[in-house]
C-alpha cells in the first residue's frame, strides 16, 4: 500500500539517510532539492558515497550530486550484527545503522534493504515516494514527469505501481 502523509508545502521534521539508488537518480533528474524541501535533515554516510564515487564516469549532473551529497555526509558508524546479517551492502548497512540509531527515516530503493528496514522498525521512502510526497505537499505542479524521468533513468517500476502512484496524486 502507498502512504502518502504530507500537508500542503509541509516540512517534514525528521532526517532522512539517503543511499545510493536515490540519491544518483535524484541527482540524474537534478531533484535533489526536493529532499531539502521534505525534511529537516539529510545525512549521507561515507559508505554511500563511497559506492556512488566509484560508480564510474562523472558528468555534470552526477558532479553536482556529489558536492551536494559531500555537505551531508557523516561517519561511518558500527554495523549492528542484526543487519550485517542480511548480507547488504556497506552503505544499505550504514544507512540503516544511522536509521535505527538515530530514529531516523530511511531512503532506500533496494528491496533487500526495504526488507531490513521493515523487520528493523525503520521508516522509510524511496525515489518514487519523494516524488510523490513533493506533489502532495505542493513542491511541484505534476509527478508524472518526473516519474518517467526515474524510469528513463534506471529505476524499475512497474506499470501498476506507477499507475497506483499518480493516482494517489490525482494524476
Amino acid at each position: 500500500h502507498l502512504r502518502i502523509g504530507c500537508r500542503v508545502g509541509a516540512v517534514i521534521e525528521e532526517t532522512w539517510v539517503i543511499n545510493a539508488s536515490p540519491l544518483i537518480l535524484l541527482g540524474k533528474l537534478g531533484r535533489t532539492d526536493l529532499l531539502e524541501q521534505l525534511a529537516k535533515q539529510i545525512m549521507v554516510p561515507q559508505a554511500v558515497l563511497r559506492e556512488v564515487v566509484s560508480g564510474g564516469a562523472v558528468d555534470a549532473a552526477m558532479g553536482d550530486t556529489l558536492a551536494w551529497a559531500r555537505n551531508r555526509v557523516v561517519e561511518d558508524i558500527f554495523v549492528p550484527i542484526s543487519i550485517s546479517g542480511w548480507d547488504l551492502g556497506a552503505g544499505e548497512s550504514q544507512v540503516l545503522a544511522h536509521c535505527i540509531f538515530g530514529g531516523y527515516r530511511a531512503v532506500f530503493d533496494d528491496g533487500e534493504a526495504r526488507a531490513a528496514a521493515k523487520v528493523h522498525s525503520v521508516p522509510m521512502v524511496g525515489s518514487l515516494g519523494v516524488i510523490l510526497r513533493a506533489r502532495k505537499a505542493g513542491l511541484i505542479p505534476a509527478a508524472r514527469s518526473l516519474v518517467e524521468q526515474l524510469v528513463e533513468s534506471g529505476s524499475y517500476l512497474s506499470a501498476e505501481l506507477i499507475r497506483q502512484a499518480l493516482t494517489k496524486v490525482g494524476e
